[in-house]
């Protein structure tokens, strides 16, 4: 054999430093590689991670309370931030700001129209003192993220709604409102879905009956006219935190049923398994086969399903608070806010009241993208 040769043969015997980079990684870091790859879902999950910390710190990043009202400015339309000024008194002047409002009555219809106005100048900060708050019901605080120097100063960036609401602020409140029943809902669902299904499909007999039956009863009463009755059964003076654990535990008990079925059917596909009569014969207990054996060969499938059944549940509290069975004012949610942009007569002339609309559609594509992008990376056949 020649020097060249054996060269060659040593050369393809060497392992690629990829290959055995991927050899040598955990299973968490093959996912996230894959992830990585999937390039929509990975900015709908940065996305959805600022969501998260909206949610956190909402009173901070919000210009104004939930509760703040200005009489002044009902229906104006947002403002545009402006990093100079050219047009003002004063020549050019670099600063953020926005332009204030000339407002104008219709005589016969006795209509408010509201126009920028150059002249009248109003200043924006970032970390501007404001109405103070607890951050995170602990912290008391009266920064905010943006605002107006002065915080008599109207700075509306979405518009104002019907009562004189500041929108920017109150989607930022109706977004943790919203999401957090989408994501509390989910998980309640998910875990009765889950423990039902397979308690079901592993134990079969007489436990598999009582499961199913109990599946075909809930889901043969319809959702709308179910929905109509407990919202008519509510007190109308129960308060908002009590009706929103009320209305996230109905959207949980009714939105389990799919999931404990598909569970059911993979475990009963898998109990026959060698991998789990192996366990069952190593001594493993029937919760750790099930949990720890059988339940993270799907996995992937579970992590498709959570990732629909959030925009679901967000896509369900929405239009309960939107046809009034759901939460209510003063609580504020997307459905709430959508209530406004349902009159013709107001949404022809504050058409902004639809971005609470826009926001629930962008939340739902992102959590679909994100569930896609985990369910190929968490594939075990793709590694």
């Amino acid at each position: 054999m020649s020097l060249e040769e054996a060269e060659g043969i040593d050369t393809a015997m060497t392992p690629n430093p990829a290959d055995l980079r991927r050899t040598r990684a955990s299973q968490r870091t093959l996912v996230w590689w894959a992830f990585k790859k999937h390039r929509l879902a990975l900015v709908s999950a940065w996305l959805l991670a600022g969501m998260l910390v909206v949610i956190a710190l909402c009173e901070f990043v919000a210009p104004f309370d939930d509760r703040h009202r200005d009489s002044e400015y009902t229906t104006a339309p947002p403002q545009v931030l402006k990093l100079w000024d050219t047009d003002g008194p004063d020549g050019f002047r670099f600063g953020l700001h926005v332009d204030g409002y000339t407002s104008e009555q219709d005589p016969r219809s006795l209509r408010i129209t509201y126009e920028p106005n150059p002249e009248d100048r109003v200043d924006v900060g970032l970390f501007v003192k404001g109405e103070e708050y607890r951050l995170f019901g602990l912290v008391p605080m009266d920064r905010h993220l943006i605002g107006p120097k002065d915080s008599g100063d109207p700075m509306y960036l979405f518009g104002t709604t019907t009562d004189g609401q500041d929108l920017l602020s109150q989607l930022v409140y109706a977004t943790r409102v919203s999401a957090s029943v989408g994501i509390i809902g989910v998980m309640l669902a998910f875990l009765l879905g889950i423990v039902l299904g397979a308690v079901s499909g592993y134990f079969g007999g007489w436990i598999d009956n009582t499961v199913q039956r109990l599946i075909e009863l809930i889901m043969a009463v319809p959702s709308i006219p179910l929905w109509l009755g407990l919202a008519a059964a509510l007190p109308a003076q129960m308060g908002p935190v009590a009706r929103y654990f009320i209305i996230t535990t109905i959207l949980a008990l009714v939105a389990w049923t799919g999931l404990a079925r598909e569970v059911r059917g993979r475990f009963l596909a898998l109990r026959s398994e060698e991998f789990v009569t192996s366990a069952r014969l190593d001594g493993s207990s029937h919760a750790r086969v099930m949990f720890r054996h059988m339940l993270p060969s799907f996995s992937s499938h579970v992590i498709a399903a959570l990732s629909l059944s959030i925009p679901g549940m967000i896509l369900a509290e929405t239009a309960l608070s939107w046809l009034g069975m759901g939460l209510r004012p003063p609580a504020v949610s997307w459905g709430v806010q959508l209530q406004d942009a349902s009159k013709w007569s107001v949404l022809s002339g504050a058409p902004w009241l639809l971005i609470p609309g826009a926001c629930v559609v962008l939340v739902v594509l992102a959590f679909n993208f994100v569930g896609d992008g985990l369910r190929d990376a968490a594939d075990p056949y793709k590694h």
